[in-house]
């Protein structure tokens, strides 16, 4: 099973950490932007060009260290079907490379909209009764918040194909207070409260049950953001088959210390990093020259490990 694999791999490489590839222009390296921007323009082709480049290069520097790369499509995405061609050529190289991808697409739409989604990302489409693969990854994040419709459809190729999502429970930005901290009755005969996000929590609980592997977690996991470590201990302590994809370290201000009471038996969640990794030549601690800037990044991918382990 899906969740069983990327535990097996976490435990391998003592690294719970998943680098997020969400790349912008103005932290890409200098040589690469001029040398594809000499040749194609200032065009989406250069572009495309620029994000195979630098993702690529990423890829050869963390993926023997790290067990996961998270590409967030819309950095992709706004530069239309080029860009789009860079996000799936970046997600095809990476599983080349082993790597488990979770394509962070954030969708929450319902019935044949959301079964589209499903398809092209986790399931296969139909083209004139051909089954073909279109994406290339493991799990992809969805948004619950339209209630089961909204994720029914992945299930049903998470059970089909081995695939896995991860649930937007408690996110990791400071707004998620103004829906996601509100108190709700459990129904309108109850006086107990709750949470809404401490009732998604239990639903995505209930919608990964068929999926829980041998090492007692499901492949229907919870996004649960570090800058909120009271809250994910919290929901820690009442999800115990539900993996946790952790936003919200490194640049969002979380840490190792933040995630100290996190942890579960075989690890229970993956951490991610996006900028303070990808883009760690550009900081004073790992300041390079820019053609080294995939080399700082390895770096700042073991100091995390580092950093975590103290606290695991």
């Amino acid at each position: 099973m899906l969740i069983d694999r990327l535990i097996k791999r976490i435990t391998e490489l003592s690294a719970p950490i998943v680098v997020g590839l969400d790349p912008r222009l103005d932290q890409i390296p200098s040589y690469i932007k001029e040398e594809e921007f000499a040749k194609h323009g200032r065009t989406t082709e250069a572009v495309a060009a620029i994000l195979i480049r630098y993702n690529t290069a990423l890829i050869d520097q963390i993926y023997d260290i790290i067990p996961a790369v998270k590409p967030q499509i819309a950095m992709y995405e706004q530069f239309g079907e080029l860009g789009m061609y860079a996000y799936f050529q970046t997600l095809k190289y990476a599983k080349e490379k082993g790597l488990i991808v979770i394509g962070d697409i954030k969708r929450g739409d319902i019935a044949s909209t959301a079964e589209a989604y499903s398809n092209v990302h986790i399931g296969r489409v139909d083209i004139d009764g051909e089954s073909v693969q279109i994406g290339h990854t493991d799990f992809i994040t969805v948004n619950p918040y339209m209630g089961y419709d909204s994720v029914e459809p992945y299930l049903a190729d998470c059970k089909k194909y081995d695939k896995g999502l991860f649930v937007l429970v408690k996110t990791s930005n400071k707004g998620s207070k103004d829906v996601q901290d509100l108190n709700i009755t459990a129904s309108c005969d109850s006086s107990e409260s709750h949470t809404i996000y401490t009732h998604v929590g239990k639903l995505v609980e209930q919608w990964g049950a068929p999926l829980v592997g041998e090492y007692g977690y499901s492949s229907i996991g919870a996004v649960v953001g570090a800058t909120h470590p009271e809250e994910a201990v919290n929901l820690r302590n009442q999800l115990q088959n539900t993996f946790f994809l952790v936003p919200g370290y490194g640049a969002q201000g979380g840490s190792g210390k933040d995630l100290k009471n996190l942890w579960s038996k075989n690890y229970g969640a993956i951490v991610n990093n996006s900028r303070g990794i990808t883009g760690a030549y550009l900081t004073e601690k790992y300041k390079c020259n820019e053609n080294d800037f995939a080399k700082a990044s390895r770096q700042a991918a073991l100091d995390m490990k580092a950093d975590l382990e103290a606290f695991i």
